[in-house]
């Protein structure tokens, strides 16, 4: 589904150009679950904004089913991340004046406009992720754990064929994460949704179909 190539990435400092990848070759098939793994500041953050296509690599490439991502323009690859990628971050990013529905509803909203398939659609997931009583709620009123699945809802909303996760239980309790990380291991199964999460929680990347751990700019274990 997706190579990586050759991918560096470099920011401009005060000091001085900073490398921050160096060089990350990796493959991704169809359907997989993938966990990344490595310290803090290693990249992985970086790597998973490049592979969703919200930032360019300084060079190397991203196959994504056999086409060069980065050749595309800016349109095109809005229309990339519309169509095929579901962001979840470990800060959820909701709207704080709208519902749990409303907030699943945005991406469609900005992207397509039709309100009436989307809101049937956005209830279903509310439903799928056990929050069909608080689809009316604000954010305020959820507990972390709701306010994370109304976040995972919202990024399956436009139906996409990679969903990408940013800590995505790094704030919740044990109880929490563990109903979130059964959650998108259920969608998995039954989408064939891809998944590529990065993460500290070590019980969670294990259970994972692989993980990848990043050091010093590079992929140091792929397994």
């Amino acid at each position: 589904m997706i190579e990586v190539i050759h991918l560096h990435k470099s920011f401009q400092t005060a000091g001085g150009m900073l490398d921050i990848l160096t060089g990350i070759n990796l493959t991704i098939q169809q359907g997989e679950m993938i966990a990344i793994v490595g310290a803090s500041g290693v990249g992985k953050s970086t790597l998973l904004h490049i592979l969703g296509a919200l930032d360019r690599p300084s060079s190397g490439k991203i196959l994504f089913k056999g086409a060069d991502l980065f050749q595309n323009n800016e349109e095109s690859l809005a229309r990339f991340r519309n169509e095929n990628v579901g962001f979840v971050f470990q800060f959820h990013h909701l709207l704080p004046e709208f519902t749990a529905l409303e907030n699943v509803m945005m991406p469609g909203l900005i992207y397509q406009g039709k309100s009436r398939q989307l809101g049937v659609y956005a209830k279903e997931l509310l439903d799928r992720v056990g929050l069909s009583e608080r689809i009316n709620h604000q954010p305020g009123k959820l507990s972390g754990g709701e306010q994370q699945r109304v976040a995972v809802a919202r990024a399956l909303l436009l139906r996409p064929q990679l969903v990408l996760a940013d800590e995505p239980t790094g704030n919740l309790d044990r109880q929490s994460s563990d109903s979130l990380f059964a959650l998108l291991q259920e969608l998995n199964r039954q989408e064939g949704i891809t998944f590529v999460m990065v993460t500290h929680n070590e019980k969670l990347a294990l259970q994972m179909d692989r993980v990848v751990t990043i050091a010093d700019g590079r992929v140091e274990l792929n397994g």
